[in-house]
């Protein structure tokens, strides 16, 4: 990791470097990404089995594209019945807090005859992503599935590639299984966003696609965002700590490479002010990697984007926090709910010592999707929200328009759109005669 001093040039070089980073900075891909789409798009089914004959070297047609009961109870005999019972106690607490993110219809009424409201409905059918190939994460599927369920999606189906014998992680399936999936499809890659944005004769057309991917999904995801809602084009992960000298050096390396391993393009960012906490961290990691099982990542991860910079003040190192908007934030520090108070960006916040980071991946509820690359500026965790609209309610008596016509015409002549203005005074011509 590398140690700077913390100022205004250093933010802004880390910023820029991690900014490169982004799905979004990837042009080069993007023509591989579009031939795939238009492929599904223009041949449904058979392009879709052909890419992923090309792509995952698996036979698929109409006859075994979709996972079977018999699949699923195989997979429920597969997976470990400890793992099983985390993945139950976990979802106790992912839907008892997107619970509290539930909102209801509302209608406010008033005595001039005016009804307004606001009608929420949820989105009929939702997309998941979930990658295959050496990535297993069941803890996605919970965390993409549970707010559409509890949102009140009818509809949710599945899509991730299968390995060449063309079965799915058994843990994939019971996550599935158990979050409450509806259907699911044998696809990876581009083709599976493109399947569910457009539909093929095997696999539906959706209305929002989540889930997190490599490249070509993310690039995918863009690309169909317009013709079907997405989550976001989500970068590589990211954490950063905050941290005074009452933090414990050994906890805070475990948090920054609890990060790191993901891949090498991952961020792990240390932001003290005390000199002395950084040195202690830098010592520790040495230890660490002589027993962790990615620690050829974690190198790479910390050698290109590990930083430790050092601040002047917790006034400094909070502006930084703020500028660099990351994707989980930690703050170790002696009082952390009141540094809270004052940041601004962040996608999940972590408080105190025993917050590590996993906690929020796994286990506490609040959801792990959340903004990359300093997205966490203007975008939020994935929440209920995001598979809900919200319809707007007007209801006006004549006797209450009667009161505000004149305005409205006013404002409609104003912009020079008489057929408006038109709309309201037709209703009292009567009036005018």
């Amino acid at each position: 990791m590398k140690t700077l001093k913390l100022t205004n040039e250093t933010t802004k070089t880390l910023l820029d470097k991690l900014l490169k980073r982004s799905p979004i900075s990837y042009g080069s891909y993007e023509k591989s990404v579009n031939d795939i789409i238009t492929q599904v798009r223009e041949n449904g089914d058979q392009a879709v089995f052909e890419l992923e004959k090309k792509f995952d070297h698996v036979e698929l047609s109409e006859k075994n594209i979709k996972v079977t009961e018999e699949e699923i109870k195989e997979a429920y005999d597969l997976v470990d019945q400890e793992l099983l019972t985390v993945i139950r106690k976990s979802l106790v607490n992912i839907r008892d807090y997107h619970a509290r993110q539930r909102q209801n219809s509302w209608f406010e009424t008033k005595d001039t005859g005016i009804i307004l409201g606001q009608k929420v409905t949820p989105l009929n059918r939702a997309g998941v992503y979930v990658p295959g190939g050496k990535a297993v994460y069941p803890s996605s599927v919970l965390m993409n599935v549970v707010p559409a369920k509890v949102a009140g999606v009818p509809e949710i189906i599945m899509c991730t590639p299968p390995g060449p014998d063309g079965k799915v992680y058994p843990s994939t399936l019971v996550a599935a299984c158990e979050a409450g999936v509806d259907t699911i499809y044998k696809v990876g890659g581009a083709q599976a966003v493109a399947a569910m944005a457009f539909g093929t004769e095997s696999v539906p057309k959706v209305d929002k696609i989540v889930g997190p991917g490599n490249i070509y999904v993310a690039l995918a995801k863009k690309a169909v965002f317009g013709y079907v809602s997405i989550d976001s084009i989500a970068g590589p992960s990211e954490i950063l700590v905050l941290a005074d000298e009452t933090a414990n050096p050994r906890f805070v390396v475990a948090d920054l490479l609890s990060q790191a391993e993901h891949d090498e393009m991952a961020s792990s960012i240390l932001i003290t002010t005390s000199e002395t906490l950084a040195e202690e961290v830098k010592r520790e990691i040495d230890g660490f990697l002589k027993v962790l099982s990615r620690a050829d990542i974690i190198e790479k991860s910390l050698d290109q984007y590990g930083y430790i910079l050092i601040a002047q003040d917790k006034a400094q190192a909070l502006d930084a926090v703020n500028e660099i908007a990351s994707e989980h934030l930690e703050i170790v520090t002696a009082n952390p709910f009141e540094d809270m108070t004052r940041v601004k960006n962040a996608g999940a916040i972590f408080l105190g010592t025993y917050a590590s980071e996993p906690l929020g991946d796994y286990f506490a509820g609040p959801n792990h999707v959340l903004p990359t690359n300093g997205t966490a500026k203007f975008f939020s965790a994935l929440c209920v929200d995001d598979f809900i609209k919200k319809s707007s309610i007007i209801s006006y008596s004549k006797e209450a328009l009667e009161q505000v016509h004149k305005d409205i015409e006013t404002f409609a002549n104003c912009e020079k759109l008489t057929a408006h203005a038109n709309s309201i005074a037709v209703r009292f011509e009567d009036k005018e005669s």
